[in-house]
C-alpha cells in the first residue's frame, strides 16, 4: 500500500476531467507509492461516475469515484479526504493535465524540504482566439516559482499541491465550508498552518498544464478572481482579528488602486495590451479595500452549477 493519494476534484467536465486522469495513469517513478487516485464528483446529477467508469481499467491504481452532491469547493476536497487515510495528499484539478514526473517531483521536493506542503509550476493555455489579452491570461491561469527546488516563504493555491496531512489537513473537514461559493478555502488553510509554524516548498520539476475554459478565458473573469485574491489578506487578518492589520492592508489597496488604476486608464487609451497586468494590479488593490462579505465574487458551488445548467444543461442519458 502506497503512502500518498492524488484527489481530482470535478464538476461536469467530462473531456477535462478525462485528460487529468489520463496524465495522472502516465505518472512514473511512484508506482509503490502512489495508493488512491480519488475523484470527487461535486455535480448533484452525479454525471462524472460514467467517465470514472470507464476509465477505471486504464488505471494502474486503484481509481475511486466518491460523489458529493453539495456544490461547493470546500466541501468537495473534504468530501474527498474522508475517502482516504493516506499521509500524503496531493490535488490536481480537473483542468489541469500532470507531466509524467509530476508526483515523483513533488514527493522528492518534500523529502528534500520536510515542507509541509509542497507547489508545482503550472503553464496556462487559454482556447485560441483569446484576442490582445492572451499573454496576461495564460501568466494568469499560470504559476512559476523558483528554478530550483526548495523552501519557500509563501503559499499558491491548493491545485497542484502535496501536502503533509498531519500537519496541513487536520481534523476532519480542514477545508472551511464558508468558501464554498467564493473561493479561498486554501488561502486560510495556509494562513492557519503558516501561524502554527508550518513550512512551504517548492517543486521546480513538478509542472502541470492548466486549460482554462472559453468562459474562464476572459478579461472580466480574471479581474473577478483578482479582486478576489486582493480580499484575501484582508479577509485573514480579520478572521484572525487584527483590526490594525485590516486597516494595513486596506491602506495598501488604497494605494494601489490609485496608482495602478490611473496607469492603466493612460495604457488603456493608447491600446497596449500591457494594460491587462495593471488593471489585474488595480482589481486586487480594490480587494484589500472592499474585503467585507458583500462584495465577494462567487465561482463555485451554485453559481457554477447555474451557469452549467444554463450552457449544457444534463439529459437523462449523461446524468
Amino acid at each position: 500500500m502506497g503512502d500518498v493519494a492524488v484527489i481530482v476534484p470535478t464538476m461536469r467536465r467530462p473531456a477535462s476531467l478525462a485528460r487529468a486522469l489520463a496524465s495522472m495513469f502516465g505518472q512514473t517513478g511512484v508506482s509503490e507509492r502512489l495508493d488512491a487516485i480519488i475523484v470527487v464528483d461535486n455535480d448533484p446529477a452525479g454525471t462524472a461516475a460514467e467517465t470514472v467508469a470507464r476509465l477505471a481499467p486504464e488505471s494502474p491504481y486503484p481509481l475511486i469515484y466518491r460523489h458529493e452532491p453539495r456544490p461547493g469547493v470546500a466541501t468537495a476536497r473534504n468530501a474527498a479526504l474522508a475517502m482516504t487515510g493516506a499521509p500524503l495528499i496531493a490535488f490536481l484539478d480537473d483542468d489541469e493535465a500532470a507531466s509524467p514526473g509530476w508526483l515523483a517531483a513533488l514527493l522528492q521536493a518534500r523529502a528534500v524540504t520536510g515542507a509541509d506542503v509542497v507547489f508545482g509550476p503550472i503553464t496556462g493555455r487559454v482556447p485560441d482566439g483569446t484576442g490582445w489579452p492572451t499573454p496576461y491570461l495564460e501568466r494568469f491561469f499560470g504559476r512559476e516559482g523558483p528554478a530550483e527546488t526548495g523552501l519557500i516563504d509563501h503559499p499558491f493555491g491548493c491545485g497542484n499541491s502535496l501536502m503533509v496531512r498531519a500537519t496541513a489537513l487536520p481534523g476532519a473537514a480542514p477545508f472551511d465550508a464558508a468558501a464554498d461559493q467564493s473561493g479561498g478555502e486554501d488561502d486560510l488553510l495556509f494562513a492557519s498552518l503558516r501561524a502554527r509554524g508550518g513550512r512551504f516548498g517548492w517543486a521546480a520539476d513538478a509542472r502541470v498544464e492548466e486549460f482554462a475554459p472559453a468562459h474562464r478565458a476572459t478579461m472580466r473573469y480574471a479581474l473577478a478572481r483578482a479582486f478576489a485574491y486582493g480580499q484575501g489578506p484582508s479577509q485573514t487578518a480579520a478572521k484572525a482579528g487584527h483590526p490594525w492589520e485590516v486597516l494595513r492592508w486596506m491602506a495598501i489597496g488604497f494605494a494601489q488602486t490609485g496608482m495602478w488604476g490611473l496607469a492603466a486608464v493612460a495604457l488603456t487609451l493608447i491600446g497596449r495590451p500591457s494594460r491587462a497586468d495593471l488593471m489585474d494590479r488595480t482589481a486586487r488593490g480594490l480587494g484589500k479595500v472592499f474585503w467585507m462579505k458583500g462584495f465577494e465574487p462567487r465561482f463555485y458551488g451554485a453559481r457554477e452549477l447555474a451557469r452549467l445548467d444554463r450552457t449544457t444543461p444534463v439529459s437523462p442519458s449523461t446524468a
